[in-house]
């Protein structure tokens, strides 16, 4: 069960796999910035999609471990270190989402950063849920 509400004014586009915006109560839920290595912290893989979904399944991880699922993000930040990257495999990248996080699109900002802390690491992803009270 959701308690959130997508925020669209009235007029406006409607966005493609994000939110403008999101209004929730409950209590929240905060994901530092996880990158697309394994629990172990080894990368399996070089692929920025494939390190998307990686990437997805650890904040997944970790809202479980708070009784969270993707359905109870709110907001999200994608660093990513190469934009062309990003967007020559947003087909790839689309489908990684979907299949972790379902349809659920929250309040989002993807930024291109110069080098992540860990030097494999092609995106790193920080995230914001509310769980129902």
């Amino acid at each position: 069960m959701t308690t959130h509400t997508i925020l669209q004014p009235a007029g406006w586009a409607k966005p493609k796999g994000y939110a403008n915006g999101v209004a929730a109560q409950g209590r929240f839920v905060f994901v530092g910035g996880q990158i697309g290595w394994n629990g172990q912290c080894r990368f399996e893989t070089d692929d920025l999609t494939g390190q998307v979904r990686q990437t997805l399944r650890n904040v997944v991880d970790v809202l479980a471990e708070a009784g969270a699922r993707p359905e109870h993000v709110t907001s999200m930040t994608w660093y990513l270190t190469n934009k062309k990257d990003y967007l020559g495999n947003l087909e790839g990248i689309g489908k990684a989402y979907r299949e972790v996080m379902g349809r659920n699109f929250p309040a989002m900002a993807v930024v291109e950063v110069t080098a992540l802390v860990e030097d494999r690491a092609k995106v790193e992803i920080q995230a914001m849920a509310v769980v129902p009270a």
